[in-house]
């Protein structure tokens, strides 16, 4: 009987934890770029589309497998398509299945109509093109990514280093395709010692398909190509990429080789051991309930504790801004920052229907709403996952409160309630500027006048930020999709979650790359430094955006970093 029972806390426990290890390791990849040249497209509903789609569904259906590669087509030709993904070698199953899952719905959106795309992650690539690509190096178009910290500090050739042992990586993949058959993983790591303290990580990858001389053909082009002088660089290329950092960036139990198995004992004492065994696993099953049952509890209430606090957090700081009173530069009189009932806005948005959602944003939802007197208001919701929206809620409060210019969107509320946190800004009836940019029918509306008009608005609200204003503010994130159109389609830049105050420092630097790639100035990019140049390194791809009508990609593919 007691054997019979501890055989289902067995069970059970075999059952929780299956439960909770996808729910663990599931997470949201990290995006580092992607790649789709307009100099080939397809039109809305085409059969390029519907080929593409099935693509896209049979490579997100088949990312559970465990060699972390896979390959379709779909179609004939010419409207036949070709795609892959290929995930990190060390990767779990339930890691690559996340991953590959985002790419494919990601993909559609950063690459609306190109027949040729490739989507770069930490933990994968995926990508499909209009013309054979299985077993045929690609090494463009190549992405180089740096450690923002110099290896000045090291007593040791460090690039020379580096180089031979991304070179002994690719001598281990060369020797794994020779004694295993084709289509195996190409993958290889390497840890070594730069002294008592520090050790240097690389790592070096091929996608399957390759044959042995072919991988080392493109490992060796990444080589070249990879960024010297620095703690930490990687080359993401559509067939292969390398990557060094003096600390661990895989997961080295995946990596390591198993220990070989020991000989197999004599069996004695069978009968006595196990019952041992029994109590011994029934004993570790109590104390992995009675740890798991803890953490969750301990999680809930440290979860309600830090919501409380952040509570108290932005009440003080609105009621902060609650009390002044800001001037703007067209001369309106002064205004407070006041704070909305939940019950008005629930009233207004129709209780958040979908009806009346404007977007989705990394922030939150945006709904549309109409007050009582008539006026209409748009409402950005903070989501519950998004810790980093919540640093952009404060970021909001504190920057935006403090401005008023006519090429600035206004915010005109905020609502703290029952868990809500909620930016009410003035309604923008025309959406924002991309969706009038790239789309052939409504670019038409867009004379040259109306777009030198919106041209010279967007500089007006930079120079106030940068120049005019009583706080400098560098924006950080000036794209298309964050200027927003009146009725008169007059530009407002919105979005101020990513911005920064300067005082009396021209420049900054930061570990943490936040904005929109394509949009970025190289020294930010690539160092993260940034400064009012920054800012206007945007404000020309957006000038080109506005006068060609060309997306940022396009402007991309002729970049030398």
């Amino acid at each position: 009987m007691q054997i019979s029972t501890v055989s289902i806390n067995l069970l059970l426990l075999v059952i929780v934890l299956s439960l909770l290890g996808p729910a663990i390791e599931a997470q949201q990849p990290t995006y580092l770029y992607h790649s789709c040249p307009n100099t080939t497209t397809f039109t809305v509903n085409s059969t390029y589309q519907a080929n593409r789609n099935t693509v896209l569904t049979s490579l997100s259906s088949n990312s559970t497998r465990g060699d972390g590669f896979y390959n379709t087509t779909a179609g004939r030709s010419p409207d036949m398509v070709y795609g892959l993904f290929l995930c990190r070698g060390d990767l779990s199953t339930s890691f690559c299945q996340a991953c590959v899952t985002f790419a494919t719905t990601d993909i559609s959106q950063l690459c609306p109509n190109q027949t040729t795309a490739v989507v770069w992650y930490d933990q994968c690539l995926l990508r499909y093109s209009n013309r054979n690509i299985f077993s045929v190096v690609a090494e463009e178009p190549a992405v180089r990514l740096r450690n923002t910290q110099n290896a000045n500090g090291t007593e040791i050739p460090f690039d020379q280093l580096v180089a031979a042992t991304v070179v002994m990586n690719m001598n281990d993949i060369t020797t794994q395709t020779e004694n295993k058959p084709a289509g195996s993983k190409k993958f290889a790591t390497r840890e070594t010692k730069l002294s008592s303290f520090q050790t240097l990580y690389t790592l070096a990858q091929c996608t399957p398909d390759l044959s042995g001389s072919a991988c080392s053909r493109c490992l060796q082009g990444a080589l070249e190509s990879l960024p010297t002088g620095w703690q930490g660089g990687r080359v993401l290329s559509p067939s292969c990429n390398v990557r060094y950092e003096i600390y661990p960036f895989y997961n080295l139990t995946a990596v390591s080789p198993q220990p070989p198995p020991a000989p197999e004992e004599e069996k004695q004492n069978k009968s006595n051991r196990i019952p041992v065994l029994v109590a011994s696993l029934s004993a570790i099953f109590g104390l992995a309930v009675v740890f798991i049952s803890g953490f969750f509890i301990w999680r809930r209430r440290n979860r309600r504790d830090k919501e409380n606090s952040q509570e108290v957090q932005l009440l003080d700081l609105v009621n902060e801004h609650s009390r002044e009173t800001f001037n703007g530069e067209s001369g309106e009189r002064s205004r407070e920052f006041p704070s909305i009932q939940l019950d008005i806005l629930h009233a207004a948005t129709n209780h958040f229907s979908d009806e009346n959602k404007l977007g989705q944003g990394g922030f939150g939802p945006v709904y549309k709403g109409t007050l009582a007197d008539g006026k209409e208001i748009a409402v950005k919701r903070l989501s519950e996952t998004s810790s980093q929206g919540l640093v952009e809620f404060k970021n909001e409060i504190m920057l935006i409160a403090k401005l008023q210019h006519r090429n600035l969107v206004r915010l005109l509320g905020c609502c703290l309630e029952k868990n809500e946190k909620l930016l009410v800004y003035e309604f923008m009836p025309n959406k924002s500027l991309d969706v009038f940019l790239f789309d052939s029918k409504l670019a038409a509306q867009l004379d040259w006048q109306k777009r030198f008009n919106i041209i010279k608005g967007i500089a007006r609200g930079i120079l106030y930020l940068h120049e005019d204003s009583r706080l400098k503010i560098i924006h950080r994130d000036l794209k298309a999709s964050n200027v927003l159109l009146d009725y008169e389609m007059n530009p407002k830049i919105s979005d101020f979650g990513m911005a920064r105050i300067f005082e009396d420092k021209n420049e900054a630097n930061t570990n943490r790359v936040v904005g929109t790639y394509g949009y970025m100035a190289p020294e930010y990019a690539m160092e993260g430094l940034f400064s009012i140049k920054s800012d206007v390194f945007s404000f020309g791809v957006l000038l080109l955006e506005i006068i060609s009508g060309k997306k940022e990609q396009w402007f991309s593919s002729f970049r030398a970093w």
